[in-house]
């Protein structure tokens, strides 16, 4: 699968296969702290950002995509500090996706997330959760350049 998926994606993904369930969710929490703040046209994250409502936690994210050739894909996501499980399913996409192209966003598989382990570490509910982020990035991703 990883063959499929962007270089930062492909590694994340590597980083949480090689080590067992405890520290699958321990990488998780690391991860939740390095989601980075939003920019300030983002500061009122509910009128100005797409809720993603299937997240356990209230997950907010925006997506811009870059006119030209490559159409760089930016993600910018608010969610709140006591929700780390959320905040490091934002950070896995932001750190796997922001700044790679349309194609290669769209081109993710949609349970590109199976392959992280995470199953045995949280509940599926929140995994639908990280699901539905992908499918509202690739959402608005088809919508930016108009497919």
């Amino acid at each position: 699968m990883t063959a499929t998926l962007p270089p930062q994606l492909a590694e994340l993904v590597e980083d949480f296969a090689s080590v067992g369930p405890r520290d699958r969710l321990q990488l998780l929490l690391e991860l939740s702290q390095e989601l980075p703040e939003l920019p300030e046209r983002y500061a009122d994250a509910a009128s100005t950002m797409e809720q993603v409502p299937e997240c356990q936690s209230p997950l907010f994210l925006a997506v811009e995509v870059e006119p030209g050739p490559e159409r760089r894909v930016h993600l910018f996501f608010s969610a709140p500090p006591e929700a780390p499980t959320t905040r490091g399913f934002a950070s896995i996409m932001h750190t796997g996706l922001d700044g790679q192209s349309a194609d290669d966003v769209l081109a993710v598989p949609d349970d590109f997330y199976t392959a992280l382990g995470l199953g045995e570490a949280v509940s599926p509910l929140r995994l639908r959760g990280m699901a539905a982020m992908l499918a509202r990035i690739k959402r608005q991703v088809r919508a930016a350049i108009g497919t």
